[in-house]
């Protein structure tokens, strides 16, 4: 019996009923119209059920595979050929150029964000503006204490363990790795409050060099991962480091250089990054040593850009010692020129800062470049941050206030 029998079937059944119904509570019954409106409702759900899985029984059917094995073989092989060449060699070279800050460009002008330390770790910061109106450019170096650069390496490439501690880290995972490049592709959600959750698709290298080692992370797309509309896909991203023992102490460093566009403000990103980071840092730095005090094995997939870590090419090595400087030292212009006004502020500055932090609501259209949805969403989230820790931040204060230096 066939899908248009059961229905002829069905309607038939449906009109016996409601001339039984007529019969027994005559033709003008409440009870009559009633019940021969539930069922024809009923009769109009079967018939919707029946045409749904005739259209999936029809679509499944239609759906048999048809690429030959070869097609296959040779769309991974494409693929593979692809990620090959999403990060390279020159990329190690940039990379190397800007963390030993030697640029070209001279109009770029540099500026202090952030000094701050404590008895088991140490963090500097600064930032600058692209004249083409990019995003933010941020160098940054932090020292820890009493850790290896191996250690150091592992715990900041093990995504499943930071999902453990970096609560903004939703999911995590690896989509596809290259043998043969070393080269690494994940995909990681990031979710913030007020704000639509980030997605982030990356690919990643590591070099090991002469007692370092380099990392350089850039965005790219893959064929798993199509944009859905309930994420913001992250368009720009750019971020490496280098890792290395600092000369003379039982200390390791990592020295930063890291440029993304995730559809914020300019200035609301950098006002977001100065007050949260170094928060930031100290759980960092908590959740090391718990690592260190575990085994320190990694816990994500076995085969992975760490595993498939490549050798510095001799020709970049020797570049790589003339940009080492000393440790923790991050060099500024027209910043170094603002140090005191940074470690002690005054009664006008603190006011305007408090005006910054009020108005951030209401300034947020101008700010937003036209995101003024999102623009609302950052200040009104950092301001009600800033309302619940108020108490926290001020004992956190006094604490740290006898031990900033500059590294």
């Amino acid at each position: 019996m066939n899908s248009g029998d059961i229905l002829s079937n069905l309607a038939l059944y449906f009109s016996s009923l409601e001339v039984f119904f007529r019969r027994a509570y005559g033709d003008d019954g409440v009870f009559c119209y009633c019940c021969a409106t539930v069922l024809t409702l009923i009769f109009i759900l079967l018939c919707q059920i029946i045409r749904k899985v005739r259209f999936f029984s029809h679509a499944s059917s239609s759906s048999s595979p048809s690429s030959s094995p070869a097609v296959s073989a040779s769309q991974s092989l494409s693929s593979q050929s692809r990620i090959s060449t999403l990060v390279s060699d020159e990329d190690l070279k940039d990379l190397i150029e800007k963390l030993g800050e030697r640029s070209d460009d001279d109009t770029e002008i540099w500026e202090d964000v952030i000094q701050k330390s404590n008895p088991r770790v140490s963090y500097t910061a600064k930032c600058c503006k692209p004249q083409d109106g990019g995003p933010m450019k941020y160098l940054s170096t932090t020292v820890f204490e009493n850790c290896s650069p191996e250690v150091l390496r592992d715990f900041y490439m093990d995504n499943e363990y930071r999902k453990q501690w970096d609560k903004t880290v939703v999911e995590h995972e690896q989509l596809q790795v290259d043998s043969s490049s070393g080269i690494e592709i994940g995909r990681t959600i990031k979710k913030f409050p007020l704000l639509t959750p980030r997605e982030y698709v990356l690919a990643w290298r590591l070099w090991e060099g002469k007692d370092k080692f380099y990392c350089f992370i850039k965005e790219c797309d893959h064929s798993m991962v199509p944009q859905q509309r309930k994420y913001v896909r992250v368009s720009y991203f750019r971020s490496g480091w280098r890792i290395r023992k600092v000369p003379g102490r039982d200390a390791c460093e990592i020295h930063m250089f890291h440029q993304e566009d995730a559809g914020l403000n300019v200035e609301m990103a950098k006002l977001a990054f100065s007050r949260g980071i170094w928060s930031y840092v100290c759980k960092m730095d908590s959740a090391l040593r718990k690592y260190i005090g575990t085994s320190h094995r990694p816990q994500g997939p076995t085969v992975s850009a760490v595993s498939l870590m490549k050798k510095v090419p001799s020709e970049l090595e020797n570049q790589t010692d003339d940009n080492t400087n000393s440790s923790g030292t991050v060099r500024t212009g027209e910043g170094a020129k603002r140090k005191k006004l940074l470690r002690k502020p005054s009664k006008k500055q603190v006011a305007k800062g408090l005006l910054l932090v009020g108005g951030a609501v209401g300034s947020a259209v101008c700010l937003s470049r036209g995101h003024s949805a999102l623009g609302a969403k950052v200040a009104l989230a950092y301001f009600l941050t800033k309302l619940r820790k108020r108490g926290a931040q001020q004992s956190q204060t006094s604490q740290n206030a006898g031990i900033l230096s500059h590294v």
